[in-house]
């Protein structure tokens, strides 16, 4: 099964990330053709866990399930970005100008929960973004002209109350990806 751990949006703040999308989309028709977020999926990644061999899954739910020791918290859309930085771009986002501090302490101790279960962090440093679009093969040269896109991008600033993250199963079909939601886990100040 695979599985990440995420924060949902609410509805305002997933229609300020799709119209920023669609603007998107619109300014890079002429450059590249990336498979875009369906907006019923769009979610802030906490913690990507991968596989996990089914009869471990009750281990890891169980070690994820405890209360987060933090207050609930806000989020805040900021601008579009491309990852990576420099070249051919492989993933279209948009920032957070709030709460990512938040985001990276739950990150860190989803990190250790599953540490104990020999399931290793990745290597790169997190950072909390909105995934808007993923990009296979960008053609040579269109790094250029995605950036100058999405500099032009404005994202309608809103607010998200985090309260919970959930652990979701990814379902890979040729149709896209289906979240299917196993398990929230609540902060501290749901209690």
């Amino acid at each position: 099964m695979r599985l990440f751990v995420a924060v949902e949006l609410d509805e305002t703040t997933r229609k300020a990330a799709e119209t920023a999308a669609k603007e998107l989309r619109e300014r890079l028709k002429p450059a590249l053709n990336p498979k875009w977020i369906s907006p019923a999926n769009m979610h802030l990644t906490v913690r990507f866990i991968g596989h996990v061999a089914d009869e471990r899954v009750p281990i890891v739910l169980d070690a994820l399930a405890p209360s987060l020791e933090m207050g609930a918290f806000d989020i805040g859309l900021s601008e579009c970005g491309a990852f990576p930085p420099h070249g051919p771009p492989r993933a279209l986002w948009i920032g957070l100008r709030d709460g990512a501090a938040s985001l990276s302490a739950m990150h860190y101790e989803f990190n250790r929960r599953l540490l104990v279960l020999g399931l290793q962090p990745e290597a790169r440093p997190y950072t909390a973004h909105l995934t808007l679009a993923r990009i296979k093969d960008a053609p040579r040269g269109s790094g250029r002209a995605v950036r100058e896109a999405i500099a032009h991008i404005h994202v309608t600033p809103t607010r998200c109350r985090i309260q919970d993250a959930t652990v979701f199963e990814s379902r890979l079909s040729p149709k896209g990806s289906t979240y299917v939601s196993l398990l929230r886990v609540p902060l501290r100040s749901n209690w």
